[in-house]
C-alpha cells in the first residue's frame, strides 16, 4: 500500500470515529430534544440577579444561601467577579442581599461554584463551604455565617491534589465534606477536547477531612450535583451526561458504596435535598447543547425535576416545571422552602415560583 494511500485511509478512520463520538454528543445532550412550556404559579424573577445562581441551599429557617457569577470554561458567562447572596424565603419582598466579604480575601479572582452547609450542632455555628475556581483552578473555601450583620468570616482554603477539578460539595462536619470531580484531567485542552468527545466513566467523588482524603467513589461520566439524605446515612450523586442520579450508602471510614441509580432523562446539574419529606429536588439541562453552544437568539432551556421515595423500589420522577430559555435560561439548581421552588442558572437570573 502507498503512502498516499494510507495516510487517505487514516484519515478516513479518524473521520468515521471522530463523527460517531459527535452523535454521540450530541445523544447524550438531548441535541435533539424541543422543549415545551410547563410553568408554575407565580413566578417572579429575583432582583440583583443577573449574573447566575448556580447553586442554593436553604437553611431550616428560610435563609437561602446562593452562588453567583461562576465562570466555567466553555459555557456563557459574565466577567464580574463572583458573589454570594442571601434571601429570607419568610421574607415577602423576595429581595437577595449580597454578603460581606472580609478585607483580606481575594474577590477579585472569586469564582463560586457549588456550595454546602454545615450547622454545628455544639452551638448552632453555621458554615459555608464554597467550591472556588480562582484561575480556573480548585479549592474549597470555608466561611463562618455571621448573621448579625449579614457577612461570612474566611476560616480557611482547602486545596488538594484530589481535588483537581471540583465541581459540587456536601458538608459532613466542620472541616469535612465529599466533593464531586467532574474532570479526569486538569488540562483545559484536555478537558474540552479528549474528555468532551470521548466521554467516559472516569470522574469520582471525594472524601475529605483533616485527617484523611480519599476517592471514595468512580466510574461516573460527569459526576455533578451531590448531596446527602436527612439521616446522613445516604449520599447522592448527580451524573451529568449518564441523565441519571445515584444513591450511595455511607459505610465505615467515609466510604460509599452503590445502592442504585435512578434515570431522570435529563442533565441536570445539582441536587437539593428536603430536610423533611427527603424528595430530591434537581435543577436541570432539557437540552443541553444549546447551553454549551450558548445562542441569545435560540436559548438553552431550563427543567425541574422532583425524585419522590428514592429509597423505594419504585421511585416516582416528576417533571415540575420547563422553559424554552424564554423565561430562564441554563437551570442549574432548584430548591425549596415551604410551598416556593427558587430554580438558579449558570449565567442567568433566577426564578422564585410557588409549588401549588
Amino acid at each position: 500500500m502507498g503512502t498516499v494511500a494510507f495516510i487517505s485511509i487514516l484519515i478516513a478512520a479518524l473521520a468515521l470515529v471522530l463523527g460517531q463520538r459527535i452523535l454521540n454528543l450530541r445523544k447524550r445532550t438531548l441535541a435533539s430534544r424541543e422543549l415545551v412550556q410547563k410553568h408554575l404559579p407565580n413566578c417572579v424573577l429575583l432582583k440583583n440577579m443577573d449574573h447566575g445562581s448556580e447553586d442554593i441551599t436553604i437553611t431550616e429557617d428560610g435563609l437561602a444561601f446562593i452562588s453567583s457569577g461562576l465562570k466555567y470554561p466553555g459555557l456563557h458567562s459574565s466577567d464580574r467577579p463572583g458573589k454570594i447572596l442571601l434571601l429570607d424565603m419568610t421574607d415577602p419582598r423576595m429581595k437577595p442581599v449580597e454578603l460581606r466579604m472580609p478585607r483580606n480575601f481575594d474577590l477579585e479572582s472569586f469564582n463560586p461554584h457549588g456550595i454546602s452547609l454545615y450547622t454545628d450542632p455544639s452551638d448552632d455555628a453555621i458554615y459555608l463551604f464554597v467550591v472556588n475556581h480562582p484561575q480556573q483552578k480548585s479549592q474549597v473555601e470555608l466561611f463562618n455565617f455571621v448573621q448579625d450583620d449579614y457577612s461570612l468570616v474566611h476560616l480557611k482554603t482547602i486545596k488538594h491534589e484530589l481535588l483537581h477539578s471540583v465541581n459540587d460539595i456536601v458538608a459532613t462536619g466542620v472541616e469535612s465534606f465529599y466533593a464531586t470531580n467532574d474532570h479526569y484531567f486538569s488540562n483545559e485542552y484536555l478537558k474540552a477536547l479528549v474528555e468532551t468527545l470521548l466521554l467516559q466513566p472516569w470522574t469520582n467523588v471525594v472524601y475529605y477531612s483533616p485527617e484523611e482524603v480519599k476517592v471514595v467513589s468512580e466510574g461516573y461520566y460527569f459526576a455533578n450535583g451531590i448531596n446527602i439524605s436527612p439521616d446522613k446515612r445516604h449520599v447522592y450523586v448527580v451524573d451529568l451526561f449518564d441523565q441519571n442520579v445515584h444513591v450511595l450508602e455511607r459505610k465505615e471510614h467515609n466510604v460509599l458504596v452503590q445502592v442504585k441509580a435512578v434515570a431522570v432523562s435529563s442533565l441536570c446539574d445539582n441536587v437539593e435535598v428536603d430536610a423533611v419529606t427527603g424528595d430530591l429536588w434537581l435543577g436541570c439541562h432539557p437540552n443541553a447543547m444549546k447551553a454549551l453552544m450558548f445562542d441569545p437568539t435560540n436559548p438553552p432551556g431550563s427543567e425541574v425535576i422532583k425524585i419522590k421515595n428514592i429509597h423505594s423500589d419504585q421511585p416516582v420522577v416528576t417533571q415540575v416545571y420547563e422553559d424554552d430559555g424564554n423565561v430562564i435560561m441554563a437551570s442549574s439548581v432548584a430548591a425549596t422552602y415551604g410551598k416556593k421552588v427558587l430554580i438558579g442558572t449558570i449565567f442567568h437570573k433566577a426564578l422564585c415560583c410557588d409549588l401549588e
